[in-house]
């Protein structure tokens, strides 16, 4: 049977290793003061742990101490809450940005889930992930907002919060007003950034939230019967609305040109556009902007000769485009 004083050497292991975990370098005499113990007995700790497979290095110098190195083998590792709960999100959105490790992922989220206490697995288990488009760096996101807009689309309860302006710091309106009200749906990750997507009951229409503005509010509103979004897909749904399309994932204007170029110097720079071969340079280039005016922003940065096959509205646009070049030139 464990005794008392077995069960304090346990302890004191363990919070030997946390501290170790935290910062490169730890005098003998600080770790004996923090555990409060003698030198003698974090010396007897250290080898206890080296015996476990954890590599922990003796640091020279003329406070002597102890550093924990990397090993050739994963020695078993400790987390504190936060830590768990951060590993666990990492895990299940990697599962869900199509990086190509989503099945070592998931199975390492598996793996943790398994060990992590009830309070913490449910949190975790709260958390659904969706991806859409490539992966990217985007603003930071708090994890506890991730943790908390996640369980309101589980559960199905309307959430109220406070939603910044653009370039604002903070998580408030840079006008003061009551609260957005939205009916979550789904938790999206795009190109490294998290948004929310849900029902807005007051205008009656869907909306897009971007997660690291939103400063949810308590308690949360009354609980609400789920909706498909547009079209079925939330990742297609997403992408259409960064394309200015109301309906499907399309480019709401899409235009026809031939570029005087090779198709090897355009195809690169096309985008989601189709890129056709006409001759050795002579290229039909079909693809699409969120407004005339862009589209035909969009290809002149080719910096070739440019044939219109159509629509009209596309040459429509490059004569206003080449007005207000000719303005922007001067006289």
């Amino acid at each position: 049977m464990p005794t008392a004083p077995s069960t304090a050497t346990s302890t004191r292991l363990l919070s030997l290793l946390s501290l170790l975990q935290v910062r490169r370098d730890w005098p003998a005499e600080q770790l004996a003061h923090r555990l409060g113990v003698s030198d003698r007995t974090v010396r007897r700790d250290v080898d206890r742990l080296r015996e476990l497979g954890y590599p922990v290095r003796t640091a020279r110098g003329p406070d002597g101490g102890y550093r924990l190195g990397a090993g050739s083998d994963l020695p078993p590792l400790l987390f504190d809450d936060e830590q768990a709960v951060a590993l666990a999100v990492a895990l299940r959105t990697a599962v869900a940005t199509g990086a190509g490790i989503e099945e070592a992922a998931a199975r390492a989220l598996t793996t943790v889930r398994q060990v992590l206490p009830a309070r913490l697995r449910q949190r975790v288990d709260a958390l659904e992930v969706t991806a859409a488009g490539p992966p990217g760096a985007g603003d930071r996101v708090d994890t506890g907002v991730l943790l908390a807009l996640s369980a309101t689309v589980r559960s199905r309860e309307e959430v109220r919060f406070d939603y910044a302006a653009p370039g604002s710091p903070g998580g408030a309106e840079a006008v003061p007003g009551p609260p957005r009200r939205v009916q979550p749906h789904h938790l999206v990750v795009r190109s490294g950034r998290w948004y929310l997507v849900g029902w807005a009951p007051e205008p009656g229409e869907w909306r897009t939230y971007r997660v690291d503005r939103m400063t949810p509010r308590v308690p949360n509103g009354p609980r609400f019967s789920p909706r498909p979004v547009p079209g079925g897909d939330v990742g297609a749904f997403l992408e259409a609305r960064f394309k200015g399309s109301a309906g499907a994932d399309a480019w709401p204007c899409t235009g026809e040109v031939i570029l005087g170029l090779p198709a090897a110097r355009v195809a690169p720079f096309a985008g989601d556009g189709l890129a056709e071969a006409l001759g050795p340079d002579r290229t039909r280039l079909r693809t699409g902007s969120w407004s005339w005016a862009a589209l035909a922003a969009t290809l002149a940065r080719f910096d070739a000769e440019i044939e219109v096959v159509g629509p009209p509205a596309l040459r429509d646009a490059f004569a206003d485009l080449s007005r207000r070049a000719a303005r922007a030139a001067g006289p």
